[in-house]
């Protein structure tokens, strides 16, 4: 049986074996490793804790103190504000507390074992000796007092201060009127510097009333120009100006005065509708209704003609100028006469309140106050209508035609007029120079 099947291999012997006897078999070959990352000691991590900890507490400490130092501040002004008032001051406050950090376990407040071999200056670092420490009093944080300083204690410069507001002055707003210079010319339009960031832009059809085929020799490069600002900067800072639109405004202008001045004016008839004639006050389109002309029936051939015409209305919002050839006639007589004048006319119509006197194409009112200064029972048992009457003008207003009159200031006694009528209006003359004295007494005492 020993010599069938297959050899068993040797079985060690559980009995131990001499060392020299046995032969050392050699270490087995392992894979090389890298060696693993330098990790910093914990002692080096717990300091740096440690340091960031105490830099966030100093910052937390200097804003502390500036915010007391301000608050301080504030209290003081306030004070000296109240002291001038005459009030009581407000009392002292104290500084906010600094809030206590939020206490860790002991082991970790205790633990020094990370501050080994360091000294206090290498904790707190170079430049930090002087700042409140971590557990020091209240009072150690506190900041140095902050030293009152005046408005002349800082550098202050008018002229730069001023200089920057112009630089930062907004030329443009609408309805503004600027001057500038013509810069430079575009077949749409001019460009005119205002002084402002970018120049003002005044298009072909707003440079001025009527019609301009030549705008360069209209603008020269160079031209001083004022001109009206009709819309505000956009993107680029440019903002649109009119010569136009400021010549419709100033002649609006002129027109409204001469209104209210009752002038007469001579202006040429350019034209014709079905309703009457236009013309040109201005640089204003004006219009006269057939109603309003002398010869309305034939008012084609007034074309090229010149009227003497005056206002019936004026409205620059609705750009309404209507005019009257028959009212001038009318406003011409006005501009002949003056308070004090003497004239004569002829009752045309009485009315409860008084006379109206036709003196020449324009009536003038002689109130029933003012006709005698005796009692009358009736109007007419002074004047009648067809009489002659002389008269003192009292009160002119050309724009809406009315003419104030009186007799009674030629009357050498109340009611003379009701005894001596034919006599006073006899001694006119001389009893109106009289009268313009006694109008020229009231109206020094009225003023």
């Amino acid at each position: 049986m020993a010599g069938s099947g297959t050899p068993q291999p040797p079985q060690p012997s559980s009995k131990p074996q001499p060392t020299s006897a046995r032969p050392v078999p050699p270490a087995p070959q392992r894979p090389s490793v890298s060696p693993p990352p330098v990790r910093k000691p914990p002692q080096v991590l717990q300091i740096n804790k440690k340091e960031e900890q105490l830099r966030l507490e100093r910052e937390a400490a200097e804003a502390r103190a500036a915010a007391d130092a301000a608050a301080q501040r504030a209290t003081d002004l306030e004070n000296a504000a109240r002291q001038a008032r005459g009030e009581e001051p407000l009392a002292p406050q104290r500084p906010a507390a600094a809030p206590r950090p939020v206490a860790a376990a002991d082991d970790e407040l205790f633990d020094m074992s990370g501050f080994e071999g360091l000294t206090m200056a290498d904790l707190l670092g170079p430049g930090d000796r002087n700042k409140p420490r971590r557990g020091s009093a209240p009072q150690a944080q506190a900041a140095p007092p902050v030293p009152s300083r005046s408005v002349d204690d800082f550098d202050f410069d008018e002229e730069a201060f001023l200089a920057a507001l112009d630089e930062q002055d907004f030329v443009g707003t609408t309805g503004e009127v600027v001057s500038g210079t013509v810069i430079g010319l575009e077949s749409d339009g001019v460009y005119v510097d205002i002084g402002g960031k970018a120049p003002g832009f005044m298009p072909k059809k707003e440079a001025g009333l009527g019609v301009i085929t030549n705008l360069k020799e209209r603008f020269p490069k160079g031209l001083q120009v004022e001109v009206l600002v009709t819309r505000e900067q956009n993107a680029d800072g440019m903002v649109t100006v009119s010569a136009r639109a400021l010549a419709l405004r100033q002649s609006w202008e002129k027109v409204r005065a001469l209104e209210k001045e009752g002038k007469v004016l001579q202006v040429k008839v350019n034209g014709f509708n079905r309703g009457g004639i236009t013309c040109d006050v201005e640089g204003l389109r004006g219009f006269v209704p057939r109603s309003q002309l002398q010869e309305g029936e034939n008012h084609e051939a007034l074309v090229g003609k010149t009227l003497g015409v005056a206002f019936l209305e004026v409205n620059p919002e609705t750009r309404k100028l209507v005019l009257s050839e028959k009212k001038a006639a009318t406003a011409a007589l006005f501009q002949n006469l003056e308070v004090g004048q003497l004239v004569e006319g002829q009752v045309v119509s009485v009315k409860p309140y008084g006379l109206f006197v036709d003196l020449g194409g324009i009536s003038g009112l002689l109130h029933q106050s003012v006709i005698t200064g005796g009692q009358m029972r009736d109007l007419r048992e002074v004047f009648d209508q067809g009489d002659r009457v002389k008269a003192l003008i009292t009160e002119l207003d050309p724009g809406r035609g009315r003419i104030a009159l009186n007799t009674a200031l030629l009357e050498g006694q109340p009611g003379e007029l009701l005894i001596e009528r034919d006599k006073v209006m006899a001694e006119a003359a001389d009893r109106a120079n009289r009268a313009r004295n006694v109008l020229r007494q009231q109206e020094q005492s009225a003023g």
